[in-house]
């Protein structure tokens, strides 16, 4: 049975020692997402395994180990707990506790220009990164056109749209996805402007 967190974050790809540790997680600034509205915790899984966790002006220290794979052991005030580790990418970490329906997202502080220190810090991160991966695949898509009866393509939309800032084709023409069938979604080459 799957998890609920995969149903919840799809696409996260388990910790894996070799391809994360050194360059993704180690000695890392990881703000803890859960809880940020009453408080900034950012934690810092450094060598030797050593843990430490800054709760606004306090630090604390304490143990983290990896058990196995992707299965971490961390020494919390209320004793040990089993995480597994993820990524949605690599600069957000979720930690899926194994007791228990629950997990804690961290985003990588060292990632984000003006740091995360609030909510709206958070949403802001998150919303200008999928943004810029929506667009680049939109952009790198590719799409027919369909002009005076007759159907042209397929062209990526970064070339759709060169062509109609050279006036070379009309920003009112249809255009289907390589994927459908028809022009029934009625998109227009002016619906590309604005991905």
């Amino acid at each position: 049975m799957p998890s609920p967190l995969l149903e919840l974050l799809p696409n996260l790809i388990s910790f894996n020692y070799e391809s994360h540790f050194d360059t993704v997680f180690i000695n890392q600034n990881w703000v803890l997402v859960n809880g940020i509205t009453e408080k900034k915790a950012t934690y810092v899984f450094k060598d030797e395994n050593i843990l430490t966790i800054q709760d606004d002006d306090v630090i604390s220290e304490t143990s983290w180990t990896i058990d196995f794979q992707n299965i971490f052991s961390i020494e919390t005030e209320d004793g040990k707990i089993i995480v597994k580790a993820y990524f949605k990418d690599t600069d957000v970490l979720v930690l899926e506790h194994q007791d228990k329906d629950d997990y804690a997202l961290f985003i990588n502080e060292s990632q984000v220009k003006d740091g995360v220190n609030s909510i709206k810090d958070v949403t802001s991160f998150l919303k200008q990164k999928y943004q810029k991966k929506v667009k680049k695949i939109i952009h790198e898509h590719e799409f027919y056109y369909i002009e005076n009866f007759k159907e042209f393509g397929p062209f990526t939309a970064k070339e759709l749209v060169e062509k109609t800032k050279d006036n070379s084709v009309s920003v009112h023409c249809f255009i289907r996805d390589v994927n459908d069938y028809d022009y029934s979604k009625r998109l227009r080459i002016q619906d590309l402007l604005y991905s």
